[in-house]
């Protein structure tokens, strides 16, 4: 069993190594077509990311509400303490979560900057002077 595990990771090791020799060719050719290529792309992952972020921060945020109600239907005073920490672990990650969702949006406005320029330097290019 042990061999076969070494063979598939030897395999797979493999494929990575020349999959990823056969790539650069490929996409440099895509790129080369398209200008601003990249700041679009780049725009494309700054949006998708702050998706991903805005989910996560919208979760802690139903479980800073859900903890909220714990405390208050807590019965004694261990049940209480336990879950006035949770609430509070819960505020911490929905402020964390909140950071990185600050962080994102100013990396996507800043990506959209740069794309805009780029297509401002392509516009007077592609129109031609009357």
């Amino acid at each position: 069993m042990q061999k076969s595990t070494r063979v598939t990771a030897t395999l797979a090791g493999l494929t990575l190594t020349f999959g990823a020799l056969m790539a650069p060719g490929s996409y440099a050719a895509e790129t080369a077509k398209a200008p601003c290529a990249k700041e679009t792309t780049q725009v494309a992952n700054a949006e998708d990311a702050l998706a991903r972020v805005t989910a996560v921060f919208e979760k802690q945020a139903a479980k800073v509400k859900k903890a909220k109600k714990a405390v208050v239907k807590a019965d004694n005073r261990s049940e209480k303490a336990k879950a006035k920490r949770a609430l509070a672990s819960a505020k911490e990650k929905k402020e964390h979560a909140k950071k990185a969702k600050k962080a994102q949006v100013q990396r996507l406005a800043k990506a959209q900057a740069r794309l805009a320029d780029c297509q401002a330097k392509q516009a007077p290019a592609e129109t031609p002077a009357a």
